[in-house]
């Protein structure tokens, strides 16, 4: 009988199922990145100089949401603006930070959003911080002549 002799141990690296665990990961962040923002998700009032509010995106953070038709979402939860008072209330309650921040939709009726900072103001918060999103300007600065004409 003849000698079998094993193969020569293969030195290259076999990356086939690193890839597959990577895309896997790649796919479920993808899902799970859009769940991550915090409250309703609404076209934000567009301005030219927002404050920072570091403290908004805070887990315990008391956010108001308007959206376009007019709904009122407090975090997650859809309630209405007369309820606002006894719920912002209760959630204030244990906190040190008396903040709430209202995110209204740009294409809202302003009027609902008033309601909603009044029902908020009826509970006894002095603090609200409205969300806003910077504009950005693709255009570049305007030159001197854009100025001068509107002045």
């Amino acid at each position: 009988m003849g000698k079998y002799r094993a193969a020569p141990p293969v030195s290259d690296i076999n990356v086939t199922p690193m890839v597959d665990v990577m895309l896997v990961m790649l796919i479920i962040f993808m899902v799970i990145t859009p769940m991550l923002s915090k409250g309703v998700s609404v076209d934000l009032v567009k301005t030219k100089n927002p404050i920072a509010m570091t403290n908004a995106d805070k887990d315990d953070a008391v956010l108001v949401t308007v959206t376009r038709d007019g709904a009122v979402f407090l975090n997650t939860t859809k309630t209405t603006a007369d309820a606002l008072p006894a719920k912002v209330k209760d959630l204030l309650s244990s906190k040190l930070d008396k903040t709430v921040y209202v995110k209204g939709d740009s294409r809202a009726k302003f009027e609902k959003v008033v309601e909603v900072i009044d029902n908020v103001r009826s509970a006894g918060v002095d603090n609200i911080g409205l969300w806003t999103e910077m504009i950005q300007n693709l255009a570049g600065p305007a030159s001197t002549d854009d100025q001068k004409k509107k002045q």
